[in-house]
């Protein structure tokens, strides 16, 4: 099995030499966890209270969005926070969105995207959204988001806490082999759906030398 391209380190490391885009680049994971959840239930009340889509139309665009947010994970996720890195922009561009998390792991204020960041593509994304879809955005979209944050929530705590005793433990293991054994496996961090609809799960005796190794 291929080793994790980047050696693991504790600690942090300065990406920016300007103060101001060096602190933005932090967060603790509770901001974005608390502005997603208002931004959703901000849209989803303006979906109940002002169109016509109705109560039951909300829910299943809601949780459409909850689900088309889990492929959009696995995709940004391989294809872009993984781009192939055959140009120095590339190399540089990737290091700053996710390299720099595969080499310091256990960084608890590199959890989560920037909120600036995210809420700015967030917002972008609305406007997108309405104009192909119009209103049924605002109920689309709150469950897209909410899925963002229970991804972020998802990732933070399989980073900070140890696994649990029961079936969710499935998700530190799968998360581990993604980080410390192959990381062109298992890109799902909140599902394993995508991985194993695209082949990317790797095989159980992969957990198993996980196990062995001590990493979890």
């Amino acid at each position: 099995m291929e080793p994790v391209v980047r050696p693991q380190h504790k600690g942090t490391k300065r990406l920016f030499n300007n103060n101001i885009l060096e602190k933005l680049t932090h967060t603790h994971i509770a901001v974005p966890l608390v502005i997603f959840f208002l931004y959703a239930a901000g849209l989803l009340y303006w979906s109940l209270a002002c169109t016509d889509i109705g109560a039951l139309y909300c829910v299943l665009l809601f949780f459409l969005g909850f689900f088309v947010f889990t492929w959009a994970e696995y995709n940004m996720h391989r294809y872009l926070f993984h781009l192939k890195t055959d140009e120095a922009w590339k190399e540089t561009f990737q290091y700053t969105i996710h390299g720099v998390h595969h080499e310091f792991p256990k960084d608890k204020s590199r959890l989560a995207m920037p909120p600036l960041v995210s809420v700015t593509l967030a917002t972008m994304l609305l406007w997108a959204l309405h104009f192909f879809i119009g209103g049924y955005v605002f109920a689309f979209l709150p469950g897209f988001l909410i899925g963002y944050a229970f991804y972020l929530f998802i990732h933070y705590i399989v980073h900070v806490y140890p696994p649990p005793k029961n079936i969710f433990k499935a998700l530190w293991i799968n998360h581990a082999i993604h980080h410390y054994l192959k990381d062109s496996c298992v890109f799902g961090v909140s599902s394993p759906l995508w991985d194993y609809i695209y082949g990317t799960m790797p095989p159980k005796e992969k957990a198993k030398a996980l196990k062995e190794s001590g990493e979890i």
